[in-house]
């Protein structure tokens, strides 16, 4: 019997799976897919996850294969008219690091192969689950249609917002749906921006772009209702290189900032919905949850990756309790999981209502309300306001 079985190995899984096997934690990784992804999905690292890579010892590889971001600015009709400068940010990582999740995954699965060789399983389905009087089985099949079998004393979901552990652990979930819908895209930088964030307000909705490895740029910016790609995806639906989409991306940045952009250098598009995801808990003594199969937020504003990081650490640290308490007390590995939740579930509140404010300041509006939102931007560049949400979007109150 195993200590721990995670289920799933994106980047909140691995991160908890390595920091178990250092601990010297018998650890299982089961991962539906057979290999690594091939498109980049988050790349936004935040401060206190750099903290949290620290001390998981990858944040050499880390920042050597990332781009430092160190301030934000924001632009309307090309003139800058806000910068945010993560400078004054607590120490010792006052900077964001771009660096697309497929590169972080490799990082996080090389610490796990040096940690614990044999621990991660790729093209596994897990179906169910059976509460032992000592663990939990975790029950499926291999890619090749072989029976897996799995005996831990604990689960942990790492399994992404449709959850299956969530489910066998009846943890009800509450989902909030947002009208808006994005089209992102990564191409190669020809803008003179640097390693800069630039923000486009626009009428018609925000155009985001970021610095990437490898002297590309990534772009996000509103879909219009009616739009060409009105019926390309649902919420759920993975990244591709769709060069209509590709293209259709590049004309919008046109048309909204004056940019132009080459679709044909496109290595990934994606469209996609967004909406928040809560639970009123994060499991009981033997089945746990983190990252988005615990709490889904906006991807606008680059949160949810970092959670699910942020919960892994937690987590981490108290799994030498919850083995030590079950043996003798649960009501002491109750007291521990209430403890967690509390604190991580408040984290990601905290994340929806900055991603709420992100999606609410980069809609579509009327003339008026662009004319107020420029108010707006021009105030939050005020020493005043500026460190305060500097630390907001670096993710510090987390």
């Amino acid at each position: 019997m195993h200590d721990v079985a995670v289920v799933g190995a994106g980047p909140a899984g691995l991160f908890l799976a390595a920091a178990l096997a250092e601990r010297g934690i018998d650890v299982v990784v089961l991962e539906r897919r057979g290999g690594p992804r091939l498109h980049s999905r988050a790349i936004g690292i935040h401060p206190p996850s750099l903290a949290a890579l620290d001390r998981l010892g990858v944040l050499e590889p880390v920042l050597a294969a990332g781009v430092r971001i160190d301030r934000g600015i924001v632009r309307i009709d090309g003139e800058m008219v806000a910068e945010l400068d993560f400078s004054g940010v607590p120490e010792p990582f006052p900077f964001v690091v771009s660096l697309p999740q497929v590169a972080t995954e490799r990082i996080l699965r090389s610490q796990l192969a040096t940690r614990a060789p044999d621990a991660l399983r790729g093209g596994v389905q897990v179906e169910r689950f059976e509460r032992r009087a000592r663990g939990v089985g975790v029950l499926g099949h291999t890619a090749r249609g072989d029976d897996l079998r799995v005996e831990a004393r604990l689960v942990v979901g790492a399994d992404g917002p449709l959850s299956a552990v969530r489910s066998a652990a009846r943890i009800r979930d509450t989902v909030y749906p947002y009208p808006y819908r994005y089209v992102m895209g990564d191409v190669l930088d020809e803008t003179a921006e640097g390693p800069v964030a630039v923000l486009h307000l626009h009428p018609k909705g925000i155009v985001e772009s970021f610095p990437l490895p490898g002297g590309r740029r990534r772009w996000v910016t509103h879909l219009p209702n009616g739009g060409a790609l009105a019926n390309a995806a649902a919420p759920d639906s993975g990244e591709t290189n769709d060069p209509v989409v590709a293209a259709e991306l590049s004309r919008l940045i046109f048309e909204r900032t004056g940019v132009r952009t080459d679709a044909r250098t496109s290595t990934m598009t994606s469209v996609f919905g967004v909406r928040r995801r809560t639970v009123p808990r994060m499991g009981d003594g033997r089945m746990l949850l983190i990252g988005d199969a615990a709490h889904e937020v906006s991807p606008i504003g680059g949160q949810g990756m970092n959670l699910g990081w942020l919960d892994a650490e937690a987590l981490a640290g108290i799994v030498p309790d919850l083995l030590a308490a079950e043996r003798n007390a649960g009501a002491r590995a109750s007291a521990l999981v209430r403890e967690f939740e509390r604190g991580r579930l408040g984290s990601a509140a905290r994340a929806s209502r900055t991603a709420e404010f992100n999606m609410v300041m980069g809609r579509p509006t009327t003339r008026l309300g662009f004319a107020a939102r420029r108010l707006v931007v021009r105030a939050a560049s005020t020493p005043a306001l500026h460190d305060r949400l500097a630390r907001a979007f670096t993710m510090h109150s987390l």
